[in-house]
């Protein structure tokens, strides 16, 4: 039975959702993150949280000690992210990532859940982009997490199994938020902006929503290991055009803001018309798992997040934008 679990990242966009869940399911959970976004966990009995860098192995060594599983989140996130300092990025991203699975191994962790992403399958005219799909990274980001996973799997053994998530963006609230990822930019401009921004409009991009998300680490932790033991899994809930995410955005936010009346659509012309797909029948078949949630919660919750006052300041504050952070980080 997997007690204790670390969460590599854990102080992140998905990692301050998922913590409390597995702590209300009865686990032990270790948060280890860099701590370059703040956090926003709240200190209670069974949760530890560890200000580190999975660059420090010894330190990621210790961490370890008595932990069952560990979820690695860590890492500089897009694109965008990835170019403000591609040596940082490749560091976090990808050479430090072996060592930090040899010393969890070490240590005695039972089980290694590592996000990937969707994006490793590069551009694809293909309609079916399932996980036998060849890898034909677009950037850096994308070829460094896909370059990860092998090296995973030359470590997974019957006492150490290591499965891989390649997950679609995710969307929706968190009380860590981020507001760089396409349905959630698109909302927070709906609502904060009275208008909507499409450029291009007719690319495709897989999303899922963060509560899915959660779900899927928290199924990942209960399942024996013979359904997950050197398996990857491509997680998305539907692949979508930018206009199609915009139109549902629009809808959403005039039923939950009444009050601004209608949201204009602007579109305008892109250099940039690829599409990202990817087809997550095997997810389904062999884990049953099937998320149950749509872009259309996502942009509800986010909407009623605004509301509530739980996202001040949207459109300036630099907390919600990965890269802003970043650059402040690096002119520290």
């Amino acid at each position: 039975m997997i007690k204790n679990v670390l969460i590599t990242g854990g102080a992140g966009y998905v990692g301050t959702l998922l913590a409390p869940q597995l702590l209300a399911a009865g686990h032990n959970v270790t948060v280890y993150d860099i701590m370059y976004y703040g956090c926003e966990l709240k200190p209670q009995p069974h949760l530890t949280i560890i200000e580190g860098d999975i660059r420090d192995t010894a330190k990621l060594r210790e961490a370890c000690r008595g932990i069952d599983a560990v979820i690695h989140l860590a890492c500089i996130s897009n694109d965008a992210g990835f170019e403000l300092d591609e040596k940082l990025s490749e560091e976090i991203n990808y050479k430090c990532f072996e060592p930090m699975v040899m010393a969890a191994k070490e240590q005695g962790v039972k089980r290694f859940i590592y996000a990937s992403s969707s994006s490793v399958y590069g551009y694809s005219e293909s309609p079916r982009v399932t996980e036998e799909h060849p890898l034909v990274p677009l950037t850096l980001y994308n070829k460094f997490k896909g370059l990860c996973e092998p090296l995973l799997f030359k470590h997974q053994s019957k006492d150490f199994v290591c499965v891989v998530i390649r997950p679609a963006t995710v969307c929706g609230y968190s009380p860590r938020q981020r507001l760089d990822l396409s349905v959630n930019i698109l909302t927070n401009h709906a609502v904060n902006n009275n208008k909507i921004t499409v450029f291009g409009g007719e690319q495709q991009r897989p999303n899922l929503h963060i509560q899915d998300m959660c779900d899927l680490y928290k199924l990942l932790l209960e399942l024996p290991d013979e359904k997950i033991a050197g398996e990857i899994f491509n997680a998305g809930y539907q692949n979508q055009s930018i206009m199609e995410i915009a139109t549902i955005v629009k809808k959403v936010t005039q039923e939950e803001f009444a009050e601004k009346g209608e949201i204009p659509i602007v579109t305008t012309p892109s250099n940039d018309n690829r599409s990202y797909r990817i087809t997550s029948d095997k997810i389904a078949a062999k884990l049953g798992f099937t998320p149950k949630r749509t872009i259309e919660d996502a942009v509800r919750d986010l909407c009623r997040a605004f509301r509530a006052g739980k996202l001040p300041n949207s459109m300036t504050d630099d907390r919600y934008y990965n890269v802003k952070i970043l650059k402040k980080t690096r002119a520290s």
